[in-house]
């Protein structure tokens, strides 16, 4: 997921340099959308694994 994070905010770039700013817009949010499922899923991850232990 984090790799589809980064994907995304390369796009947004490569977009946003030539002045495609719906595309650019759009890739932003979708990489920080992803960016911020993965942290809370590694979060949750790192949290239900301690109380197993």
């Amino acid at each position: 997921m984090l790799n589809w994070a980064a994907t995304f905010l390369i796009v947004a770039i490569i977009a946003g340099l030539p002045g495609f700013g719906g595309i650019a817009g759009t890739a932003a949010w979708i990489a920080k959308v992803l960016f911020v499922v993965f942290l809370v899923l590694f979060l949750f991850s790192l949290i239900s694994s301690h109380r197993r232990v």
